[in-house]
C-alpha cells in the first residue's frame, strides 16, 4: 500500500451515514475487502471504523432520526478545529456541528460551504484518519461538485490554504467543464468541478468520494452482484477509468483506476 499522511487542508477521513449498517457492511466488504473494527460504540452514536489490512480506512454510523441518510461525507484535516470554524464563517460558510472532541480520537466539526456543499474537518488525536492511498480499497480522489464554482474556489482557498490549479479540460476523454485541483506542496489532493447545469434541478453542491479498484469493469459487475446499482459504468478518461455506483441502500460512491502509462515515442 501507499503510505499517506494528510497535510493540513487535505482529505483525512470519509464516512458513511447508513440507514442500515448491518446491510451496508457486507456490500463494502465484498467490494473493497473492508472489515468492521469492533462492535458499535453507543457513546459515539453507534460509530464503527472500516479497516483494510488492519488499518482504518473509513467510518460508518447509523442515520439519526430526521437526519441525512445513505450518504458519504468527506473530512479535511485541521490542526485547530476552533480556528477552522472561525475561518469557515469568515469565508461565508456556516457551521452545522460546532467543534467537538470525540474522546481521545480527535476533534471534528461539520460545515456548509457558501455554495451549499457539506464538508467536515477532522483534527487528529489518536485517530490519524486514513493512512493509505491509491491501491485497491483505498481512496483514489475526492471532489466537490459545485453549483457556484468561483465561490467554492474562494472558500476552500481561504479556509484550507490550498493552491488552486486550473485544469485544461477542453480536450476529449469525457472531461468536465471548468475544474481545479486543491494542491498542497507539489501535489493535488482533491478537486472542484463546475457542476452548474450538470445535475438535475434541485441537486445542491456536494462532495463525492472515489475508491481505488484494480479492475473497474470487474468492480462494477461485483457491485451489481452484491445488490448495488450502476449509475455510470467504467469510462476511460485522462484521469483514469472512472465509474459511479450506489450501494444497496442508495449511497453513491465512485470507483477509479489510474490511467495506463503512456509509452515513450
Amino acid at each position: 500500500m501507499t503510505q499517506y499522511q494528510a497535510p493540513v487542508g487535505a482529505p483525512i477521513w470519509l464516512d458513511l451515514v447508513s440507514s442500515d449498517p448491518d446491510s451496508a457492511a457486507p456490500f463494502y466488504r465484498g467490494m473493497f475487502g473492508w472489515e468492521l473494527e469492533g462492535p458499535r460504540r453507543p457513546d459515539l452514536g453507534g460509530y464503527q471504523n472500516f479497516t483494510l489490512g488492519g488499518e482504518r480506512i473509513a467510518g460508518m454510523v447509523p442515520a439519526m432520526a430526521d437526519g441525512p441518510t445513505d450518504i458519504w461525507s468527506v473530512y479535511l484535516r485541521t490542526d485547530d478545529a476552533e480556528a477552522t470554524a472561525r475561518a469557515v464563517q469568515a469565508a461565508g460558510g456556516s457551521i452545522l456541528v460546532p467543534p467537538m472532541a470525540v474522546v481521545e480520537f480527535g476533534s471534528m466539526l461539520v460545515a456548509t460551504d457558501p455554495a451549499g456543499a457539506v464538508i467536515g474537518f477532522w483534527q487528529p488525536g489518536t485517530h490519524p484518519g486514513f493512512t493509505e492511498w491509491g491501491v485497491h480499497g483505498t481512496p483514489y480522489w475526492f471532489e466537490c461538485h459545485s453549483q457556484d464554482y468561483a465561490t467554492s474556489q474562494s472558500f476552500y482557498q481561504q479556509v484550507t490554504g490550498a493552491r488552486l490549479e486550473e485544469l485544461d479540460t477542453s480536450g476529449g476523454g469525457g472531461g468536465p467543464g471548468r475544474y481545479c485541483t486543491l494542491n498542497f506542496g507539489d501535489r493535488g489532493y482533491a478537486g472542484i468541478m463546475d457542476a452548474a447545469g450538470l445535475h438535475p434541478d434541485g441537486v445542491p453542491s456536494f462532495w463525492q468520494v472515489y475508491i481505488t479498484v484494480d479492475d473497474v469493469s470487474a468492480s462494477v459487475a461485483r457491485a451489481a452482484e452484491l445488490g448495488g446499482s450502476v449509475l455510470m459504468p467504467g469510462e476511460d478518461t485522462p484521469w483514469g477509468t472512472l465509474a459511479v455506483i450506489r450501494d444497496p441502500l442508495g449511497a453513491v460512491i465512485c470507483l477509479g483506476h489510474p490511467p495506463a502509462a503512456k509509452s515513450g515515442g
